[in-house]
């Protein structure tokens, strides 16, 4: 399954999550990115709008942000927000961040680029994104959050250890698949050292990172919602309902067993300036 496709079955489940990970984690990178009232934002892989609604918030009415996701179910949750909040300047609109242009309603570039959990997802993670900072203006500011090294790790190998009990070769999408694991782009970019140097290889400079330390508490609610409403539904794609409900159980008993009571999931959040 596609990553459009995994994310698009998933727009409830996903945004369940929100309030948990993901919304603390946009809050935190549009904090991060100090963004001005006035202010054009590109946000990519922007989902239900964990980090483009607080954009929104901050640029305010003379300001813009353009929301871009593939995943268009994602979109209309956070279409819903927007307009539960009044916010007016947000659109949220299906594209491909590879594809997408600067409007011609943004003459000079955008003033600031965010992309939560979302640059591990990207083609080419070091072309795609390198071609998305040349939208920003040269001084703009161009922010990032990725899992930390070690987040979601003994929850994530829980959760394969499981799956591979009904089908040993499953592989899919996410940045915590055992497919091809030591290769995935996450591996480059999990570190706050790493991140930088990345950051700066993509033509930023006065690169900060600040880890965002999370918590949260293993309840048989959350992690099955974390499952569904990220990357590891993917994993789940091939299994009928009775065998999907069996690993739910499964996976229940196996963070206990282990001794799982919290999921980690700590967060880098890197801002940096587009150099000339």
């Amino acid at each position: 399954m596609s990553v459009a496709g995994t994310f698009n079955s998933t727009s409830s489940d996903f945004d369940s999550v929100t309030p948990l990970v993901w919304g603390p984690a946009g809050q935190s990178l549009a904090f991060a990115l100090a963004l001005r009232a006035g202010d054009a934002v590109l946000d990519v892989c922007a989902g239900t709008g964990a980090s483009a609604l607080p954009a929104a918030q901050a640029v305010g009415p003379d300001g813009i942000v353009h929301a871009i996701d593939l995943a268009d179910d994602l979109l209309d949750v956070g279409r819903v927000k927007a307009t539960a909040a009044a916010l007016r300047n947000i659109d949220f609109v299906c594209a491909d961040a590879t594809e997408w242009e600067t409007p011609s309603s943004v003459p000079d570039g955008y003033d600031a680029l965010s992309c939560s959990y979302g640059i591990f997802f990207l083609p080419d993670m070091d072309i795609s994104f390198a071609r998305l900072v040349r939208l920003v203006r040269p001084g703009g500011r161009v922010g990032v959050t990725v899992w930390r090294k070690g987040a979601v790790e003994a929850f994530g190998n829980a959760f394969f250890d499981v799956v591979a009990r009904y089908a040993p070769d499953v592989a899919h999408n996410g940045p915590r698949s055992r497919s091809n694991y030591d290769t995935n782009p996450i591996r480059r970019v999990e570190t706050a050292d790493s991140l930088a140097e990345w950051l700066q290889s993509e033509g930023c400079s006065d690169v900060q990172v600040q880890e965002l330390s999370n918590h949260v508490p293993a309840t048989e609610e959350f992690v099955w919602n974390f499952v569904l409403g990220s990357g590891f539904r993917g994993a789940l794609s091939n299994f009928d309902e009775s065998t999907t409900l069996a690993i739910r159980r499964e996976f229940g008993e196996l963070l206990t067993e282990r001794g799982i009571d919290f999921v980690d999931a700590t967060t880098l959040v890197a801002t940096g300036v587009r150099t000339a």
